[in-house]
């Protein structure tokens, strides 16, 4: 009975707990007060070329989802805390990163991106800056087009070239490309409009190697350019031309060969004889009486029977190691007053299906042109190519039911090649 509250508390392991806690309590409070706090930092966003604010610039919180976009003053204002980084970008502008620091005021001035936005677009009849570009134009330059090692432009630009659907009509050697820019714009026909040097054209007739850039106007605003023969799109071309300094030759070579991607096995001579059987059974008929057919089977040369023909048609059709290759010899160079490109080409392709014989491509190409600077306000120039082209191919090559592969796969391996 003379035990006081407090004497009890300290015999019990709970209240001892309870004391515990409640002296580290305001400890508690102090080192989460001094742990680090988000706080508002603000500023403004501008262009390191003019000093004017840049609308729309996005300022975010690296690693988080927090973030904000400058008004029309360039202003922003965002939560973070002193640990934490912001991240600058805009548009054609360098991205920045900062640390916030102690700092509660940043302004950012970011510098343009030259690497990019410098360079030169074909846009119609002349050329443009791409940052005082706004239409919805694609550039793909010559080098990329030529590392592809194809024969015609078109193959090159398949992804490489997003809202453009590219696709083969046939595998013959040579053939032409289907090209679909922002879907179907006239009944029947969805080809772009090809301009070459500032003249209609077709592009199966440019050497890949000649080419220097290729843009492509995918949107309503080269109809006021071209009118109502770009309403599928307009493809510009611009071929490689003279630069003043020394003569620069180049040589640019390929061989290579072709293959199916994988075999396919058909049935041999006893197999399909087997099937034939068991087809004719399960119909309710008799086997067949397949003597009938020795007239056309092998025989020795003293006329003994040997056996059936054992054809493999799919694997008669197709050519191993079809060969193809590309040569390309070109000569660039002029002086103060005068300009000048010139190349030769020579390219060729097989094709896999009958080889040579059956299935060839050659294009044989020369193309020049040259400026004279004869006054300050007059330049003289021309531009000249001569393209020859040798194509051998199937007649038909079907479509997805009637094709010279479903012809080989019908054909009977107990008929002889020849």
């Amino acid at each position: 009975m003379g035990k006081t509250f407090h004497d009890d508390c300290k015999a019990s392991l709970l209240c001892k707990l309870a004391v515990i806690a409640f002296l580290l309590f305001p400890a508690m409070n102090v080192l989460q007060a001094g742990t680090i706090s988000a706080k508002t930092v603000s500023g403004t966003v501008t262009s390191a070329v003019d000093g004017e604010p840049l609308i729309g610039a996005s300022v975010q919180v690296l690693g988080t989802g927090t973030g904000a976009v400058t008004d029309l003053d360039g202003h922003y204002s965002v939560e973070a805390s002193d640990d934490q980084v912001l991240v600058f970008s805009y548009v054609g502008y360098i991205t920045q990163k900062i640390k916030v620091g102690s700092k509660t005021s940043i302004n950012v001035s970011l510098d343009e991106d030259n690497q990019n936005l410098d360079d030169v677009v074909v846009i119609g009849y002349g050329v443009q800056k791409k940052k005082l570009l706004t239409g919805a134009n694609l550039n793909v330059k010559g080098e990329n087009v030529a590392k592809m090692n194809t024969t015609n432009p078109l193959q090159a630009l398949q992804g490489q070239t997003p809202g453009m659907t590219i696709i083969s009509q046939s595998g013959q050697p040579g053939s032409e490309m289907k090209v679909n820019i922002r879907g179907m714009g006239t009944v029947s026909n969805s080809q772009p409009l090809y301009i070459i040097d500032g003249i209609r054209g077709d592009i199966n007739s440019v050497n890949p190697n000649d080419i220097e850039s290729i843009d492509v106007l995918k949107d309503g605003a080269s109809a006021a350019i071209y009118g109502a023969q770009s309403a599928n799109g307009v493809v510009l071309i611009t071929t490689k031309s003279g630069k003043e300094g020394k003569a620069v030759i180049s040589f640019d070579g390929y061989v290579g060969w072709q293959n199916k991607p994988r075999d396919i096995h058909m049935l041999n001579a006893q197999e399909y004889m087997n099937i034939l059987d068991e087809q004719a059974v399960n119909s309710g008929n008799a086997p067949y009486n397949w003597d009938k057919y020795k007239s056309i089977w092998n025989y020795d040369k003293d006329g003994n029977l040997i056996g059936p023909n054992n054809t493999d048609w799919v694997d008669q059709m197709f050519k191993d190691n079809a060969k193809t290759g590309s040569y390309n010899l070109g000569i660039t160079g002029g002086g103060q007053n005068t300009t000048y490109a010139m190349s030769l080409g020579y390219m060729n392709q097989e094709g896999i299906v009958g080889g040579k014989d059956v299935s060839n491509y050659e294009r044989y190409n020369f193309r020049v042109n040259s400026e004279w600077k004869v006054k300050k306000w007059l330049k003289v120039g021309e531009q000249m190519s001569y393209i020859y082209t040798k194509t051998k191919g199937l007649d038909v090559t079907g479509g997805a039911y009637n094709n010279v592969l479903r012809g080989a796969f019908g054909m009977s391996p107990l008929i002889p090649v020849y």
